[in-house]
């Protein structure tokens, strides 16, 4: 299974880091409700976001960012 972050979107693409690789995939492939950050994984030729995943990193960031202010 192929997991990314999504960087950002241009236009009618998604910008999506893949294993440290920066990969341009149609926006029309990823679920209408994904937003940058988001972790998807491609399932049944569509991306579809791993909500578990996303909250899970998105909470690690968050600590991260927390520590940096103390």
């Amino acid at each position: 299974m192929i997991k990314a972050v999504i960087d950002r979107f241009e236009g009618e693409y998604a910008v999506v880091e893949v294993k440290g690789d920066i990969k341009i995939i149609r926006r029309v492939d990823i679920s209408n409700e994904a937003r940058e950050g988001d972790v998807v994984v491609f399932k049944n030729n569509q991306w579809i976001i791993d909500r578990k995943y996303t909250g899970k990193l998105r909470k690690e960031i968050e600590e991260m960012t927390d520590k940096l202010w103390e």
